[in-house]
């Protein structure tokens, strides 16, 4: 009896041995992504000032000459440069990050899988890097403008620097976020949880949308909003065009394994 009782034991172990090994190598492969993003940091902390004053740029060029930010708070000098650093660290590591979480998955995957992967990823990156550079090279001039010119006569434009980086940082993700409209769609497509037919009969539903995205992640104005959604339409359209180029391409894979 105390043979078959501990029997199990032994089954369990080894169950549990790949468990464990999955756990540490995700632990490992987490530690070098936070240890190549502190080290990004790190090297960057001495410009902290100068990459604050680059994402200052588009506003302090459209104030009045001799204008500066203002600083409500008493840590604010320190902390507003440090968390933009932070973030610009994370931005810069972001393809050694995904590279460590596709070496962690990509054992588990086919090889038709792994060729497909590696694009996604790629795109992925760059146009998550798109929507930031439109955002601050076509939004952020355009917006600013608006702001510093709609505004009475007789009050002086005086932002807090941590406010501006709060507002700054939320439309850099909402059009890194946004620019990975293709990518989902594509997606979708591929996956057969839609089709090219179905999205396109919703244009109007996705017109409407994106606007009401826009509306959420960006500050209550039309231009912002206008500047977000219409990007966001268009680069739907992008996905479907790919998913349509997909799709002809698997039917003629399937027509040649036919005739075959």
């Amino acid at each position: 009896m105390s043979m078959s009782g501990d029997s199990p034991e032994p089954h369990n172990d080894q169950s549990q041995a790949p468990l464990i090994e999955h756990l540490i190598e995700l632990r490992s492969r987490l530690m070098k992504a936070i240890v190549v993003i502190l080290v990004v940091f790190l090297g960057l902390y001495a410009f902290a000032n100068d990459i604050y004053s680059f994402v200052a740029e588009p506003l302090m060029a459209l104030l009045p000459e001799g204008s500066q930010m203002i600083a409500t708070e008493v840590a604010s000098p320190f902390l507003a440069p440090f968390k933009l650093t932070l973030v610009v660290a994370v931005f810069i590591a972001i393809p050694f990050v995904l590279h460590q979480a596709w070496a962690f998955v990509a054992p588990g995957l086919y090889d038709n899988e792994k060729m497909l992967a590696i694009p996604i990823l790629v795109s992925s990156v760059a146009l998550f890097y798109g929507g930031a550079a439109f955002a601050y090279y076509v939004v952020f001039p355009l917006l600013f403008e608006f702001f510093t010119q709609t505004g009475p006569e007789n009050v002086a434009v005086m932002t807090d620097i941590n406010q501006y980086l709060n507002f700054v940082l939320k439309l850099f993700f909402a059009f890194g976020v946004a620019f990975e409209i293709p990518i989902a769609t594509f997606l979708l497509i591929l996956s057969g949880a839609t089709t090219v037919e179905s999205l396109s009969q919703k244009r109007p539903y996705i017109i409407l949308g994106c606007f009401v995205v826009g509306m959420l992640l960006t500050p209550p104005d039309v231009i912002s909003q206008s500047l977000l959604a219409i990007p966001m339409y268009l680069l739907y359209e992008i996905g479907l065009l790919f998913g349509r180029l997909v799709r002809k391409r698997r039917a003629a894979a399937d027509a040649e394994d036919q005739e075959s």
